[in-house]
């Protein structure tokens, strides 16, 4: 046998010394737990971007499908209904007008609804609960 000192067993550590390990173990979970969060939300962050900036391609090529099936539509008015070039566009362009004026009156009346912008629902509740604290102190 060794005559120098014995390892401590776990029975034989001090109170302060488990309160200790018990600290510094549950400060590295807690720093790994946020280094783990950092990396899950840089990663989602990533794909985030990507996701959009693939959605701004798909819009830029939704406008250009856009204005090459209204050139279709013209083209096609003129020569399915025997008409010169420009009525087809003239017509594309009255239905472009009308399909505009249509939503900005939706656009309008959506507005007048939701305008002006205060909670009226919530500040009716606001009253009647301070009227009925207001009434509880009476």
């Amino acid at each position: 046998m060794a005559d120098g000192p014995t390892p401590p067993r776990n029975a034989d550590k001090q109170l302060g010394e488990i309160v200790a390990d018990v600290t510094a173990k549950a400060n590295l979970l807690v720093k790994e737990e946020i280094e783990l969060a950092k990396a899950e939300i840089s990663q989602k962050a990533k794909r985030l971007g990507i996701g959009a900036g693939l959605i701004a391609v798909a819009g830029v090529f939704m406008v250009f499908f856009l204005i090459f099936f209204l050139h279709f539509l013209a083209i096609g008015l003129s020569d399915w209904f025997d008409l010169r070039l420009w009525v087809g566009y003239a017509i594309v362009c009255i239905l472009l007008l009308v399909f505009a004026g249509v939503l900005a009156l939706i656009a309008r009346r959506s507005f007048k609804k939701g305008s002006p912008p205060t909670p009226q629902m919530a500040i009716e509740e606001a009253k009647k609960t301070r009227a009925a604290i207001e009434e509880a102190r009476r």
